[in-house]
């Protein structure tokens, strides 16, 4: 079994848990990461940052933003240094979607961590966080 594969695995059966709850509340996984970036932010931020922070792809994340904004879960207003410039925040809807979901997305980790016990999650995040971090 190769480690792309097993990641793969791994990384479905964790987000297929997930999956179901937020489709409940109609949101995508891909939406729920944009929405907990900014209900993280105390500021307004520019999409660059929430690209680098979601791992989701400019044109990937253009699509998602405007379904949010047009939702009413985020707000875009311009940069008043760069006019060009988009910035994104959490609307006070969306951080109301956060404080439903995010207590539910903790019940799931919480099943995770009783399935495999809590000192082996830490120590997976903490060797996939290394594994990521590699220049191999």
């Amino acid at each position: 079994q190769s480690l792309p594969m097993a990641l793969l695995r791994a990384r479905e059966n964790v987000m297929r848990q997930f999956r179901t709850g937020l489709a409940e509340h109609g949101i995508t996984e891909q939406q729920w990461r944009v929405l907990r970036a900014l209900s993280a932010q105390e500021e307004p931020i520019d999409i660059t940052k929430v690209s680098e922070q979601t791992f989701l792809l400019g044109p990937s994340l253009s699509r998602i933003v405007a379904k949010l904004s047009e939702r009413k879960l985020i707000t875009r207003s311009k940069d008043q240094v760069d006019q060009r410039r988009s910035l994104l925040s959490i609307s006070q809807q969306g951080q109301k979607l956060i404080d439903i979901v995010g207590p539910e997305s903790e019940a799931i980790y919480a099943r995770i961590e009783w399935a495999i016990g809590p000192s082996e999650v830490a120590q997976l995040v903490k060797d996939l966080n290394r594994l990521a971090d590699q220049n191999f």
